[in-house]
């Protein structure tokens, strides 16, 4: 009787299932959060085919938990097209009574499959050496054991190969979580057409300038939010970059990342605000972005377009079209804070469209196109309509009770290209309403004046009335107007309504 763990149903099935996961181990730890890992492309694919029904459920409850969810699903995915490639190959190895084809086998599976789905050589490479690993250790046991070990000791084998197969995943993670969490910060910004003074003014006036409360951003913000529509971002390098500016114009043009940087930059303030953030939501958030604008890049080209719409499309394969007349105040930014671009935010160059929601600002942009006519960006797709201008907001991120007694109320107000005038504070839920402090406005790129797209931050004390009572927060802007206390929820256009908080005293 033959009971040898490669030569039973469920040994072979155990055997690549802890190849499979090893495979997928050495993969990461090759590569890391990098498309080359080989679970990024079913990521990708699960991201593109899902109805938009389920991602807009995800984005409104899941949040950033989706995207893991969908990565997590992918590595599964990819695991088990592993594992069944690598059990194929164990049985007909050993239906050949061939020593070598399991592990040749095994070989040949991980690095065809890795290829094929990353379409690189060398990283593909990365998950061969665990998964052979494990279905040679297995081979060993079984020609060291013997063949006719009795069941228990099949099992401690089992357990051994299952053993090793967890070592080399928790090995490969963990090589690839270094690997990820050690990427440098991004460095300064040299190009020629960089006014690095200019840059540390405008910080520096940010700093001096921002409220310092706890729970509520500076006007430059320390965590920056990050949306993508993959889990995995790009890794582009900037000696391959090229932006290339299509579609409608009299010739094509192509930019390279040293012709870009070497052109005059500005240097904005922009916030960008989530479409599917929430009412009072943490996917808000301002930097002093550095960039070319992109209508003088569009100009060399001689735009042709009848529909006055563009088409941004983006490494990731992100793509949304939206008015020209937006995309005309918009920047090629590279510079973020007077640094390079960090990777998340887009490195090394996206878009920056000012009074538009998040989705409009391109990360990893390559390309611009002009059209003749109107097509659906990938949220459209998925019945989102976000391409317009950010609906007003004013946030309640803090409260506290200063120590004469008195509760102080802080957050941030921002209403795009509109401009913040005004925050009121009503503490009897919306009967009275009294101004709260505003910060100094940030200054715009050039010349004197505001910024022309940037939140404030507001402050408000009151002595507390001893009772439960609600307190209701709204802005108005520039030219008078008060936001809109109409209540909606963010999809299909983004959240709106008057933000509010319920105290007991």
């Amino acid at each position: 009787m033959n009971d040898a763990l490669l030569d039973s149903r469920g040994g072979r099935l155990l055997v690549g299932l802890a190849a499979g996961a090893a495979g997928v181990a050495g993969s990461y730890a090759a590569t890391g959060y990098a498309p080359t890992f080989v679970a990024s492309p079913v990521e990708r694919t699960l991201s593109r085919t899902m109805p938009g029904e389920i991602v807009t459920l995800a984005i409104t409850y899941l949040g950033g938990l989706g995207q893991q969810l969908n990565l997590a699903a992918a590595v599964v995915l990819t695991w088990l097209l592993f594992a069944a490639g690598i059990t194929a190959a164990v049985l007909v190895g050993r239906a050949a009574h061939n020593r070598l084809l399991p592990t040749v086998g095994t070989a040949a599976v991980t690095w065809l499959v890795t290829a094929g789905l990353t379409r690189t050589l060398l990283p593909a490479l990365g998950p061969v050496v665990p998964a052979v690993a494990v279905v040679g250790l297995a081979q060993a046991f079984d020609a060291y054991r013997g063949a006719a070990e009795p069941i228990s000791s099949k099992r401690r084998r089992a357990l051994s190969t299952v053993g090793v197969a967890l070592g080399a995943t928790a090995v490969g993670a963990g090589v690839g979580r270094r690997q990820s969490s050690t990427e440098e910060a991004a460095p300064p910004l040299d190009g020629a057409g960089v006014d690095n003074e200019d840059i540390r003014t405008k910080l520096d006036i940010a700093e001096r300038d921002s409220f310092d409360i706890d729970g509520i951003e500076p006007l430059v913000s320390e965590n920056f939010y990050e949306v993508d529509i993959n889990s995995i971002d790009p890794k582009p390098d900037t000696g391959d970059y090229a932006l290339s500016i299509t579609g409608a114009v009299e010739s094509e043009v192509t930019v390279g990342y040293d012709e870009l940087t070497e052109m005059a930059a500005v240097n904005q303030f922009s916030t960008l605000r989530c479409v599917g953030d929430r009412l009072n939501g943490n996917k808000i958030d301002t930097a002093l972005w550095t960039g070319v604008p992109l209508q003088r890049l569009v100009e060399a080209a001689g735009p042709q377009s009848d529909c006055d719409c563009v088409l941004l499309r983006a490494e990731d394969g992100y793509e949304v079209e939206f008015p020209l007349e937006a995309f005309n105040r918009g920047l090629a930014v590279y510079g973020m804070n007077g640094n390079e671009i960090p990777r998340g935010h887009g490195y090394p160059v996206r878009a920056v469209i000012p009074g538009h929601w998040g989705e409009v600002n391109t990360k990893w942009l390559t390309e611009i196109e002009l059209l003749d006519r109107e097509v659906d960006g990938y949220w459209e797709q998925r019945g989102w309509e976000g391409t317009g201008p950010v609906k007003p907001t004013a946030t309640l991120k803090h409260d506290a009770v200063l120590d004469d007694g008195r509760r102080q109320l802080a957050g941030h107000a921002y209403a795009g290209l509109r401009g913040v005038s005004a925050v009121e504070v009503s503490t009897d839920g919306g009967v009275s309403w009294s101004e709260a402090t505003l910060s100094a406005p940030l200054p715009a790129a050039e010349g004197d004046g505001p910024a022309e797209d940037a939140w404030r931050q507001w402050k408000y004390s009151y002595d507390t009335p001893g009772s439960a009572h609600t307190a209701v927060v709204r802005m108005v802007d520039r030219d008078g107007n008060v936001q809109t206390s109409e209540e909606t929820n963010p999809p299909p256009t983004g959240p709106s309504g008057w933000v509010s908080k319920e105290f007991q005293s």
